[in-house]
C-alpha cells in the first residue's frame, strides 16, 4: 500500500531527497533538440536580414513594403540598433533621439533596464570588432547574430537548469527547449537573458545557496523586471516552514545587486536622465494591444479608464491604478492559498501563478514576455497537453498580430480573439496548479519526491498554516481524512 496519501496531509511538507544528476543521454538529446529549436528561431527572422541597393548605391537593409511584419520576421533587436546609437558604440543611455510620433518632440533614451543596455552596448562594440576586419553590407546583420548567439546560450542555461531541477523526469524538458515559443520569439527581444538568470537563481535556491540565488535574482531584475515577482513565493514558502533567515538572504542579495549594478548609470549625470527612460516610459504608455484591457475596450462598448487620447507624456493615470491593484488582489489570493494549502505549495507553483497574474492584470503583454513563463510552466505543471495546447496558442497571437500591424485595412478581430484563446488557456493551467495545490495528493512531482526547488525549507515541516483566518499548527489539526 501507497504510503504517499499519508505522507500529503495537512502538516507535512514538501521535502526533497538528494536529487540525481539526470540521465547523460537524456541531457544531450535534449540540448540537442534545444539548439534545433533556436536554429529554427534564427531561420524564422532570416527574411529580415535581407538587402538591397538604393538609387545611390548605398546598400540598405530590406524592409520595403512591410516586409518583417508580412514574413513575421520583426526583432525589436534591429530598429533599436540604429535607434539608440549603437551603430556607433555609443552608450544608450547617455545617447538620446528625438520622438515625433506623438505630433510634439520629446526627447528620448533607450527604455531598458540597464544590464539589458549594458549587452546591447557590448554586442555593438564586438560587432565594431568585426566590422573593422571583416567588410560587411549592413552592419546591423552581424549585430544581430552576435545578439543571437548570446541568447540563444542564455536559453541553453536555461533547458540546462530545469534538468537539474527535474532529474527524474528529463524528458519533460523537451517543452522547454522546443517550445512553440522559442521558435517564435527567442529573437523577438531580450528576455532570454532575465529568463536565463531568474531560472539559475531558481537552481542555486533549489541547492540551499540562498545569497547565490539572490545575486542571481538581482541580475535578473537588472535585466527585466519580472524576476522579482518570484521573491513572493520565496517568501510564502519560508513563512509556513519558518526560515525566514533563507527569505531574508535571498532578498537582500537580490537588492545589493541590483542597487550596485543601477547606481553607477542613476547617479552619474551623464547616465541619469536615461536611466529613469524605463520607468518613465512604463508610467506614461498605454494598454498594450496584448493585453486583456485592449481586447476588452476593442470586442465590447467599453471605452476605457482614461479619457481618449491621452496626453502625451501624463500617461494612463486611472488603468495604472486599477492594473496595479487587480495585481495585488490577485496576488493576495495566491498568497492565502499558499498559506491555507493542505500541504505546502512548490516554489514553482507559486512563482507561475505570481508571473501568469502579473500577465493577465498588467497593461503591456509584449509577446515575448510569454518565454518568462515557459520553464515555470513546465516546472509547476508537467503535462504535455494542456502546455503544449497553451504554447501553440500563444505562440499563434504573433502572426495576426504582425498582419494587422503591417497592413492597416486587416481586421484586428482575428487577433483579439486569439489573445483571448491564449489567455483563456492560461487561466487554465493556473486553474489546474491551484487544483494541485489544493489536492497535493494529485500533485505527481510532489508523489515523485517532493519539490524539487524545497532548498533550505526542504525536510522542515511545517510550523503552521491558515484555516480561514485562522492560524493553526498541524498537532492542532484534524487528520486529513477525518469524517
Amino acid at each position: 500500500m501507497s504510503a504517499a496519501p499519508a505522507e500529503l496531509g495537512p502538516g507535512t511538507e514538501p521535502t526533497a531527497t538528494p536529487a540525481p544528476r539526470p540521465p547523460r543521454t537524456a541531457v544531450w538529446v535534449v540540448l540537442g533538440v534545444a539548439v534545433l529549436a533556436l536554429g529554427l528561431a534564427f531561420l524564422a527572422k532570416a527574411p529580415c536580414l535581407g538587402t538591397y541597393v538604393d538609387d545611390f548605391g548605398i546598400t540598405r537593409l530590406d524592409w520595403r513594403d512591410g516586409l518583417a511584419t508580412r514574413e513575421f520576421c520583426y526583432s525589436d533587436t534591429i530598429p533599436l540598433f540604429g535607434q539608440n546609437g549603437l551603430a556607433d558604440g555609443l552608450l544608450p543611455y547617455a545617447h538620446s533621439w528625438v520622438d515625433l510620433s506623438s505630433g510634439a518632440p520629446r526627447v528620448r533614451f533607450l527604455e531598458y533596464p540597464v544590464l539589458t543596455g549594458v549587452f546591447m552596448y557590448a554586442a555593438a562594440r564586438l560587432n565594431l570588432a568585426y566590422r573593422a576586419v571583416v567588410e560587411v553590407p549592413e552592419p546591423v546583420i552581424p549585430y544581430f547574430a552576435i545578439c543571437a548567439v548570446f541568447l540563444a546560450l542564455a536559453w541553453l542555461l536555461v533547458v540546462w537548469s530545469c534538468l537539474r531541477l527535474f532529474p527524474r523526469r528529463p524528458w519533460v524538458v523537451l517543452l522547454v527547449a522546443a517550445s512553440p515559443l522559442v521558435v517564435v520569439h527567442a529573437f523577438t527581444n531580450f528576455d532570454t537573458l532575465a529568463v536565463a538568470a531568474a531560472t539559475l537563481a531558481l537552481l542555486a535556491w533549489a541547492r540551499s545557496r540562498t545569497v547565490l540565488a539572490g545575486v542571481l535574482l538581482g541580475v535578473g531584475c537588472a535585466f527585466k523586471l519580472y524576476p522579482v515577482l518570484l521573491v513572493g513565493a520565496l517568501l510564502v514558502v519560508c513563512l509556513r516552514a519558518r526560515r525566514m533567515q533563507a527569505f531574508w538572504s535571498t532578498t537582500g542579495a537580490a537588492l545589493v545587486t541590483w542597487v550596485v549594478i543601477n547606481a553607477p548609470f542613476a547617479l552619474l549625470p551623464a547616465t541619469k536622465p536615461g536611466w529613469g527612460e524605463f520607468f518613465r516610459l512604463n508610467t506614461t504608455r498605454d494598454m498594450d494591444p496584448d493585453s486583456v484591457y485592449f481586447v476588452l475596450r476593442s470586442l465590447t462598448p467599453w471605452e476605457g479608464f482614461d479619457p481618449q487620447p491621452l496626453v502625451p507624456g501624463v500617461g494612463p493615470s486611472n488603468l495604472n491604478t486599477i492594473s496595479l491593484l487587480l495585481f495585488l488582489v490577485v496576488c493576495a489570493f495566491i498568497a492565502y492559498l499558499g498559506l491555507s494549502a493542505p500541504a505546502r505549495p512548490r516554489v514553482a507553483q507559486l512563482g507561475f501563478l505570481v508571473v501568469a497574474a502579473f500577465l493577465l492584470t498588467n497593461k503591456v503583454w509584449s509577446p515575448q514576455y510569454s518565454l518568462w513563463l515557459v520553464p515555470l510552466a513546465v516546472l509547476a505543471l508537467p503535462r504535455w497537453k494542456p502546455l503544449l495546447a497553451w504554447m501553440v496558442v500563444d505562440a499563434a497571437v504573433w502572426f495576426p498580430r504582425m498582419r494587422w500591424f503591417g497592413q492597416v485595412d486587416v481586421e484586428p478581430t482575428l487577433f483579439l480573439w486569439t489573445v483571448v484563446a491564449r489567455d483563456a488557456l492560461l487561466l487554465l493551467l493556473c486553474a489546474l496548479v491551484v487544483r494541485e495545490i489544493l489536492r497535493p495528493d494529485r500533485d505527481g512531482v510532489r508523489a515523485g519526491g517532493g519539490d524539487p526547488l524545497a532548498g533550505d525549507t526542504a525536510d522542515h515541516p511545517d510550523a503552521w498554516r491558515l484555516r480561514g483566518l485562522r492560524v493553526v499548527r498541524p498537532s492542532t489539526e484534524e487528520p486529513a481524512h477525518a469524517g
